[in-house]
């Protein structure tokens, strides 16, 4: 059994906790030296002081592993690839860097971040340049909230709560979620349900002069339950939407005013989808997403985003991440509880199952990926269609990703009949093709982002983008 050695985030959680030394060596039952000392790697993490942490703080035991600094190793990979490949900075160093002092591993990244969209806003203010070679343009609002919920995994645990205490309160049932959330509109607000013809784009409409909620005939059961649940959480927890938007951007902000919606979406979901309830379920039929809609009358993708969130301490689900991704590779919604690293540089990989559910629609495709960090991935890949409900008029067709590492997926019903302890059966797949490791992919669509090419004009390869050989070290 490998040691674990995790200084930085026993310290870290020691003070976000604001305890001494001492006081958190009384609570593990240790001596305050030999906390000291685990504190600055001296000495490992012990199983018995991982149990005492996980019983006292609600904490998994995998927030000490090196797992938990995966996405983070990804990111410093991304940000600092031309670093890499001038040899300023290894590989390793990133890894320890991102092991041993996560947080300041993130501040670095903030900060290249930051950098990034200043370089980029100078360019288009100076000579009326658009942008700059390597530069990155500045995150969109709806950008910046796939990564307010990526850095909190995907998991809100105040919402989350407040959403199954009022569940609880309602007698959320599957088959009676929409009588009950009416009559809390109706007879709590004097909010009246108004269900309208096709109003052009318009699904819903909250007017809030008259107190009437318009609902688009359009909707489906299930959608028409989201709405009004997500009604329920703008009316009755408007203070605490704005107190999780505040932690992030400034007050009366595009991106504050999103960051509200987002929040109240989830408070929604797990409204109607509570915790225990949900992740009894799943456990139950093993994660297997079409008995998990048909149990609860909800859509594919609802089902697939509310598995993505299941990560309360001490009852967690399978850890997932959660994709979806239209015909021509954008990638729309992206969450994860996971280590799995989602490209912000752009594009995807074209040897991941997501695009192969689209040459089947309806059916769900389960692929074993490899990373080049040489993790393991279970994914499931299924289209959903989207029409506004006229003859001729045009639909949305999205491919939904779900998928977990390796370790996991004999949890899943989509394993059965896998050898899971293959790894040369996996796919190999990247995080997109600008910084993809695979030098030898014959998919590769563009070239790796600061490595030089070969160029000879009296040799061909089959691999579209060869480089030179890096010099040894």
């Amino acid at each position: 059994m490998s040691k674990t050695y995790a200084g930085a985030r026993l310290r870290r959680l020691r003070e976000e906790r604001r305890l001494s030394q001492a006081e958190l060596a009384r609570v593990l039952a240790i001596s305050p030296s030999y906390l000291n000392q685990m504190e600055h790697d001296s000495r490992p993490l012990t199983v018995p002081v991982l149990l005492r942490l996980t019983e006292a703080f609600g904490v998994d035991p995998g927030f000490f592993s090196e797992r938990d600094t995966s996405r983070v190793l990804a990111d410093l990979r991304e940000a600092l690839a031309d670093e890499v490949a001038s040899a300023r900075i290894s590989p390793s160093d990133l890894s320890e860097l991102a092991s041993r002092l996560p947080a300041v591993a993130t501040v670095l990244l903030d900060l290249g971040r930051r950098n990034q969209g200043l370089t980029e806003q100078l360019a288009e203010a100076s000579e009326g340049r658009v942008g700059v070679a390597g530069a990155a343009a500045p995150r969109t609002p709806h950008e910046e909230i796939r990564e307010f919920f990526y850095r909190r995994q995907n998991y809100v645990h105040d919402a989350d709560l407040a959403a199954e205490d009022l569940a609880s309160e309602l007698g959320i049932r599957p088959g009676e979620v929409l009588r009950a959330l009416a009559a809390r509109l109706t007879d709590r607000h004097g909010l009246r349900l108004v269900t309208d013809g096709p109003d052009g784009d318009r699904l819903h409409r909250y007017d809030p002069a008259t107190r009437v909620l318009h609902l688009s005939s359009r909707l489906r059961p299930g959608q028409q339950a989201f709405r009004m649940a997500t009604q329920i959480a703008l009316l009755e927890y408007s203070e605490e939407l704005s107190r999780l938007a505040s932690e992030d951007y400034e007050e009366d902000s595009a991106t504050w005013s999103l960051a509200r919606i987002g929040v109240a979406n989830y408070f929604a979901a797990a409204l109607i989808l509570p915790y225990r309830a949900f992740h009894r379920a799943a456990e139950e039929v093993r994660y297997d997403v079409e008995r998990l809609t048909d149990r609860f009358g909800l859509g594919y993708e609802t089902v697939c985003h509310r598995l993505s969130t299941l990560q309360r301490p001490r009852i967690r689900g399978v850890p997932f991440s959660f994709v979806r991704v239209d015909r021509a590779g954008n990638m729309s919604k992206r969450q994860s509880a996971t280590g799995f690293h989602f490209s912000r540089a752009g594009g995807t990989c074209p040897l991941w199952n997501v695009y192969e559910a689209f040459a089947a629609p309806g059916r769900i495709h389960v692929q074993i990926a490899a990373m080049p960090d040489g993790r393991r991935y279970l994914w499931t890949a299924r289209t959903v269609t989207r029409h506004r409900g006229g003859w001729g008029e045009p639909g949305k067709t999205f491919a939904i990703g779900l998928g977990c590492e390796i370790r996991h997926a004999s949890r899943l019903v989509y394993s059965t009949g896998l050898n899971l302890d293959n790894a040369s059966a996996a796919t190999p797949i990247g995080m997109g093709c600008r910084i993809c490791e695979r030098l030898d992919c014959p998919q590769r669509a563009v070239p790796p982002l600061g490595l030089p090419l070969a160029v000879d004009e009296n040799s061909s390869t089959f691999v579209p983008y060869a480089v030179e050989d890096p010099e040894p070290r």
